[in-house]
């Protein structure tokens, strides 16, 4: 919810060319072909992209032909990560390490380098609408699908690692796991968070999206879920595209509302969380609560 003018209503009113490197007598893709069967009836994917298909199992090396410099490249990225982790590697290289599965015969550094460049960093790049990944030069369609596939697992890492858990010693992981999942956002979105007796989290849940500055949000909603799950407090989250996690005045006379629907059949509303795109700002921790 960002900042609204003055007068700007609030959203917060009650309202292929032939496989290389593969099986010997590997037939060439035609439009939406197959490569034939893998062992143990693994199906090797589809050709897509202009991409010959790699083989199955790990990564068929360079077609016959190409330049050695190509495996050569792959191969002492891929020892860099194993010796010294990610931390010491660009974006760009990270990112190079996931195109080699997805893109496996050809040079991906340029394609990294321009994902990076147009999407800012990694996070960036992982977030960005499966469109917009369409339209960079090298990428297409199944590059597009695989990243935000990896996007998904990230998200449902992050997730992990607070579902079940006491809110309140988790914290830190809770917040790593709003700002993966709403920092980037084009537009507004609100999600609950619902507790129980011991501040375990039992529902992470989005409830509604809006457009850049405006997302409806109703108090009787917000009670009548947590009613339904049984729970005993309930965090509010949303984000402000702008990227600005200041509260507006609306956000702070909804919050108050809700507070005080939820006060009355004795749900405690634990926090409020604002979303921007480096920072979160809490209700609480902020005195709004």
């Amino acid at each position: 919810m960002a900042r609204p003018s003055p007068d700007q209503p609030s959203f917060l009113d009650d309202e292929a060319p032939p496989f290389g490197g593969g099986r010997s007598g590997t037939p060439p893709c035609g439009e939406g072909a197959m490569a034939p069967p893998c062992g143990d009836g693994e199906m090797a994917p589809p050709c897509g992209d202009g991409e010959m298909a790699p083989r199955c199992g790990d990564e068929a090396p360079a077609p016959r032909g190409a330049p050695s410099y190509l495996a050569d490249h792959r191969a002492r990225l891929r020892a860099r990560f194993a010796e010294h982790g990610a931390e010491p590697m660009p974006d760009y290289e990270l990112l190079e390490l996931l195109l080699f599965r997805m893109v496996p015969r050809r040079d991906v550094k340029p394609l990294a380098r321009a994902l990076v460049d147009r999407f800012g960093d990694l996070g960036g790049v992982l977030a960005a609408a499966t469109r917009d990944l369409e339209a960079v030069a090298g990428a297409g369609p199944s590059v597009a699908l695989e990243l935000k596939v990896t996007e998904a697992v990230a998200r449902r890492a992050l997730r992990a690692r607070i579902m079940r858990r006491p809110v309140v010693s988790g914290w830190d992981a809770l917040l790593d796991y709003l700002r993966a999942t709403l920092s980037r956002a084009e537009t507004e979105r609100f999600r609950l968070l619902f507790l129980d007796t011991r501040n375990t989290l039992i529902a992470d849940e989005e409830q509604a999206r809006g457009t850049v500055d405006h997302v409806p949000v109703y108090p009787r909603e917000v009670v009548r879920r947590a009613l339904e799950l049984n729970a005993k407090a309930v965090i509010l989250v949303h984000n402000h595209p702008s990227g600005d996690p200041t509260p507006s005045e609306a956000d702070i006379e909804m919050t108050g509302r809700i507070a005080a629907a939820c006060a009355v059949l004795e749900i405690t509303l634990h926090d409020h969380v604002i979303v921007g795109r480096q920072d979160t700002l809490s209700f609480r921790a902020h005195g709004y609560l």
